[in-house]
């Protein structure tokens, strides 16, 4: 495919592009189809592009969670990225594998570590997909099912089939899969706020080189922009002065566990975006560097053989050292911490 974004100087101006969704892409979301063959292209680009209607699917304006289909027409708006940018987006991502958990013939699941992006986008050239796919060359079809932070660690699924990309992600539009989360907070939660029920707005900051930041707060029931999510918490244990809490999430916003903890006075630990800077400073002194946040159990429906799956990742190291430096860790069964 000819390259759809000018970069590299002195070429022509970049000129709108037609797309058409092949068989093997039919299926995909239009952000993840687009993040594709836009490399190099930051992710609020992307999605600003779609917003303002610039991005057309059969002439019409589209959303990002919206699925292309094969013979889908897709307009793509004339896009500039910088020459070195361009060139880091074209270099091969490095192979690399992942921890598996489980692997068959049609999925995967990994245990995604702590800095590594999910996918490349948002100055970053490359995430886990990518080097799993040039690890990996005789699977062609392997596919995010779904996402988790960069910072956040833990169960990550990939499809190598698309009939079984499509049911995994009808289970987690429709609220089928069960995702808890071990999160450490600052001070000690309440062990009766079990629920928090609060609408989440997602706007953009500037930040000073042209592309906005995205962000996420708390906003009133009434407010039309809100979007309804819902977060479960359950305390582990404390560990001294913070508590471990089991975090399973109804909705799948983005940094849903981090804006609802942070809204109730207990911010995750280690949150560079979210948290208390001046706790995460003393944290980082006392050996977290990172944030405290892992995706530690996943249950959902295998696509083939439709039975129960439930998937967990064990609590990484760096981080049961640091419960263990604070309090020695108190045995329960259901825990792998």
């Amino acid at each position: 495919m000819n390259h759809i974004i000018g970069a590299l100087a002195p070429t022509p101006t970049p000129s709108v592009k037609t797309l058409t969704v092949d068989e093997d892409s039919a299926g995909q979301r239009l952000d993840n189809f687009l993040m594709r063959h836009l490399k190099g292209v930051p992710k609020t680009h992307v999605y600003r592009i779609i917003r303002s209607g610039e991005v057309r699917v059969n002439k019409g304006r589209a959303s990002a969670e919206q699925r292309v289909e094969a013979g889908d027409l897709i307009r793509l708006p004339p896009v500039r990225i910088s020459a070195q940018v361009q060139a880091k987006a074209d270099a091969p991502a490095p192979a690399r594998e992942f921890p598996v958990l489980m692997e068959d013939e049609c999925m995967m699941a990994i245990d995604k570590p702590a800095g590594v992006a999910v996918h490349g986008g948002s100055g970053v050239s490359f995430g886990v997909i990518e080097q799993l796919r040039r690890a990996r060359p005789a699977s062609t079809n392997l596919e995010l099912v779904h996402r988790l932070d960069r910072e956040t660690s833990g169960v990550l699924l990939v499809a190598k089939k698309r009939s079984a990309l499509k049911n995994l992600q009808d289970q987690f539009r429709d609220r089928e899969t069960g995702k808890t989360y071990l999160a450490l907070v600052l001070g000690l939660w309440p062990s009766n706020k079990k629920v928090i029920d609060s609408p989440l707005f997602k706007y953009t900051v500037e930040n000073g080189v042209g592309e906005g930041e995205r962000r996420v707060k708390v906003v009133g029931k009434d407010d039309p922009n809100g979007m309804r999510s819902i977060t479960l918490v359950r305390v582990a244990r404390t560990v001294g002065p913070y508590t471990l809490l089991e975090v399973t999430i109804k909705t799948g916003r983005t940094h849903q566990i981090r804006v609802h903890l942070a809204s109730q006075g207990h911010p995750i630990a280690g949150d560079d975006k979210y948290g208390d800077f001046e706790q995460n400073k003393i944290l980082q002194k006392m050996g977290l560097k990172r944030m405290f946040l892992h995706a530690w159990q996943l249950k959902f429906q295998h696509p083939q053989s439709h039975r129960l799956v439930t998937l967990q990742a064990p609590l990484p190291p760096e981080l049961k050292n640091f419960v263990d430096s604070v309090q020695p860790p108190i045995i329960q069964p259901h825990l792998d911490v």
